[in-house]
């Protein structure tokens, strides 16, 4: 995808807008040499005229091209956005359900307007504004709704705590994340255990300096379960002996791979106080799992869910992912029907998003095998029927880039069961403290709506290498609290 810019700076939003049509072409901006012949192109210009704005925008793609001007009193990125946003459609023909949104958290947006306008405005504002379907418009209101106990009852020190685990058996075919096998990394998994022991200890001196009141804990990765019963009985031993637990309402270790979950460890997790746990099939079709490299089959979640209940966990989230290799509409309604016969208490339905270093991606080097849109759009649109019809409710939803059918990812609950981390993480309405590799600490300005980043290093090896930067870093959570605090005053 050739872009071009003339007479403006909202380089990012319209290199997204290329990116959502576009999704396997890679954006090169003004670079007026490199277009390659075939490939998709556009022109995005604002000129001053007459103390008016002239917006154009020029697209091709597939011997097809058009171009579309419109005049406005004022020089703004809605406007050129919104312009390339209507061009795109009607060049491609296609119609994103979620419109011109590119942004990860678009619940976050709606809450914008509907603090500003009320709900019945706001909603509207954000459904014909930005181009969203009545449809996703509706989840995401419903999703706003069931948020709300959780982000009023929030005060201004309260944070959550993510610890990272980041070691898998295996590395799933469409992962993208920063994760280690354990046949190639179980050298690394001693070291990498002992020096998060000592990161958790720094984060809870921080924390305790700070005045700041722990609300959940989320020990995620990865798969935390790759861990030894004894190693995860002294996780969580250390978590809560170094945190002050009299405010936290809330403690998730995400299971996740059935093939890593034994009595041993759910006894030990259940002897820690771990309250939710999540169990992950992603699929119930025994295909689909070889095909994306799992080493488990669908009685291995059944067993799973079984030890797990007769460990006394009742709170039990099931992951799964629309547009997997190898799956059909009729094989997601029956893997769904099966996840709901397990009882399960929360369900996620992910969109598959294939990144660039994902193992479907390098091997296969095809990046359309997520792009069947009506197949991927059927099965998620019975995902939010069913499960509305058994009693769940939307309670948080993101967006990847590169999302099959360019959907959501959202998490459904029975009621007084959602997963407030969840909540607190996606809505980014309270500070989240992460430890370990690839954990990014997610800072609330209690006072503001400004948000500050601080980084660990994502690999594993890395991680051990550097630990006292690590520590280090520490130190930064501590600086922007006390900034926080002082534009207070």
């Amino acid at each position: 995808m050739q872009l071009t810019l003339r007479g403006h700076q909202f380089r990012y939003e319209c290199e997204n807008l290329c990116r959502l049509f576009f999704p396997y072409s890679p954006v090169k901006v003004n670079a007026p040499d490199t277009a390659v012949r075939g490939e998709p192109w556009a022109l995005a210009r604002i000129e001053e005229r007459g103390g008016q704005y002239e917006y154009t925008v020029e697209a091709g793609d597939d011997g097809k091209s058009l171009s579309r001007t419109e005049r406005r009193p004022a020089l703004e990125e809605y406007g050129i956005t919104d312009l390339m946003y209507r061009t795109f459609q009607e060049l491609t023909g296609y119609t994103p359900a979620w419109g011109m949104l590119t942004g990860i958290h678009p619940v976050k947006l709606l809450r914008q307007y509907t603090e500003e306008l009320g709900e019945e405005a706001g909603a509207e504002k954000f459904r014909t504004h930005c181009h969203v379907s009545g449809a996703k418009t509706d989840l995401a209101l419903r999703t706003l709704r069931a948020q709300k106990p959780a982000v009023e009852d929030l005060g201004e020190n309260d944070y959550s705590l993510y610890v990272s685990i980041p070691f898998c058996p295996t590395r799933c075919a469409y992962c993208s994340f920063v994760s280690q096998d354990v046949e190639h990394a179980k050298k690394l998994m001693a070291p990498y255990f002992d020096l998060l022991l000592v990161e958790l200890e720094k984060t809870a001196q921080v924390a305790e300096e700070l005045g700041l009141s722990l609300r959940s804990v989320y020990i995620g990765g990865g798969t935390p379960t790759t861990l030894t019963a004894e190693q995860l009985a002294v996780l969580c031993g250390k978590i809560k002996g170094v945190f002050d637990f009299s405010c936290c309402g809330e403690f998730t270790v995400e299971a996740g791979r059935p093939d890593t979950i034994t009595k041993e460890k759910l006894a030990a997790l259940k002897e820690q106080g771990v309250g939710r746990i999540s169990i992950n099939p992603q699929s119930l079709s025994d295909q689909v799992l070889r095909n994306i490299g799992r080493r488990h089959t669908a009685q291995d979640v059944l067993d799973a869910f079984a030890l797990a209940k007769e460990a006394g966990f009742t709170n039990i989230n099931a992951d799964l992912i629309v547009g997997l290799p190898g799956d059909s509409i009729e094989s997601f309604q029956k893997t769904l029907e099966g996840v709901l016969g397990l009882g399960a208490a929360n369900v996620t339905v992910h969109s598959l998003a294939l990144k660039r270093s994902a193992r479907l991606v390098t091997e296969s080097g095809d990046l359309t095998l997520h792009s069947r849109r009506e197949e991927t759009a059927a099965m998620m649109d019975h995902s939010i029927a069913r499960l509305t019809e058994a009693g769940y409710e939307p309670y948080y939803l993101y967006r990847q880039t590169r999302m099959a059918g360019n959907l959501e990812n959202t998490g459904w609950a029975k009621p007084g069961t959602e997963c407030r981390y969840n909540v607190y993480t996606m809505d980014e309405c309270s500070s989240v403290i992460a430890c370990g590799a690839g954990g990014v600490s997610k800072l609330k300005d209690p006072y503001s709506d400004r948000l500050e980043r601080v980084f660990n290093f994502k690999n594993p090896l890395e991680y051990i290498t550097r630990n006292g930067e690590i520590l280090e870093r520490k130190e930064r959570v501590t600086q922007l609290y006390e900034q926080f605090r002082q534009r207070l005053h």
